[in-house]
């Protein structure tokens, strides 16, 4: 087996149906499977995926009975992942090329690199910004209070990597996590998505400790995907949002810096839930980081 896609869905049925309609029709000659882990779905997934297993041998389909959250349910496709590569894509994506084989070909030619991403746009075909650099406390502040809207100073924009050139190959400290193709080995190795996460934040610690054993982490820019980007995060308010990214960013903190910092992130953690409750109160809409 060469490749195992695994896909976490959470709602997004017809997305998700549009995601795996791209892949049956633009993956050939390669010899994949494809994941998929429901995280107890409300929306009719279930009855749609059962029937996409019924059409195509190599689709297995976990069914959970409660939302597990994106590195736990990852983690599950993981273990039953068969491929000599693992492909970690999201439900709101879709291919419009034969990118399982052109990433395959790159990662088997490129034998020192252990994973890669690769271009992000959205469906008008603007490019979305995929890398990012190790956080810092100044721009994590920054964010938390919301800042980001008005003024993007130096520290901001270097963790948002808005010098990173896109038209070509290159090292990246930071992938999405909505798209990493990985050594199924090394993926397992590490021991998978770290599970001190529900949500937000996983992406940052796998690249982490991928970093931290040597492992190298390339964009490459000969594919691309459309990406709808946050549908099944577009289903909750302002404030559980914002929640569950401050349990991300403390817990990231608490592994990676010192005291002091974390400390003060978790003051101004619950400064930003205030923020974020008058945004849901009012029905601001907030820009993801990516179109910062």
């Amino acid at each position: 087996m060469d490749l195992s896609i695994i896909i976490v869905n959470w709602n997004v049925r017809e997305l998700l149906y549009r995601c795996l309609q791209s892949i049956f029709l633009f993956s050939n000659g390669i010899n994949y499977e494809i994941i998929v882990v429901d995280n107890h779905s409300t929306d009719a997934s279930s009855e749609m995926l059962r029937g996409v297993a019924f059409d195509h041998s190599n689709v297995q389909i976990i069914f959970n009975q409660e939302n597990l959250g994106f590195a736990q349910a990852n983690n599950q496709g993981l273990q039953r992942a068969c491929g000599k590569y693992v492909l970690f894509m999201n439900p709101d994506m879709e291919f419009v090329e034969n990118t399982s084989k052109i990433l395959f070909d790159f990662m088997e030619q490129n034998q020192s690199i252990n994973a890669c991403t690769c271009q992000l746009q959205y469906p008008n075909g603007e490019r979305q910004p995929n890398i990012k650099r190790d956080p810092g406390f100044w721009s994590q502040i920054w964010i938390l209070y919301k800042l980001h809207h008005f003024f993007k100073p130096s520290f901001l924009k270097k963790y948002l990597a808005k010098d990173f050139d896109y038209t070509r190959e290159q090292e990246a400290e930071q992938i999405m996590g909505a798209f990493v193709f990985i050594h199924t080995d090394v993926m397992k190795k590490i021991g998978g998505w770290s599970q001190d996460y529900f949500v937000w934040w996983e992406d940052l610690d796998l690249c982490k400790r991928l970093r931290q054993l040597g492992e190298k982490i390339v964009y490459t820019p000969i594919s691309r995907v459309i990406h709808y980007e946050g549908r099944s995060a577009a289903q909750q308010m302002s404030l559980q949002k914002q929640k569950r990214f401050n349990r991300g960013l403390l817990t990231y903190f608490k592994k990676y810096h010192n005291r002091l910092a974390w400390f003060v992130l978790q003051l101004a953690s619950m400064d930003s839930l205030v923020l974020a409750w008058i945004a849901q109160l009012f029905k601001f809409k907030p820009k993801s980081q990516a179109k910062l």
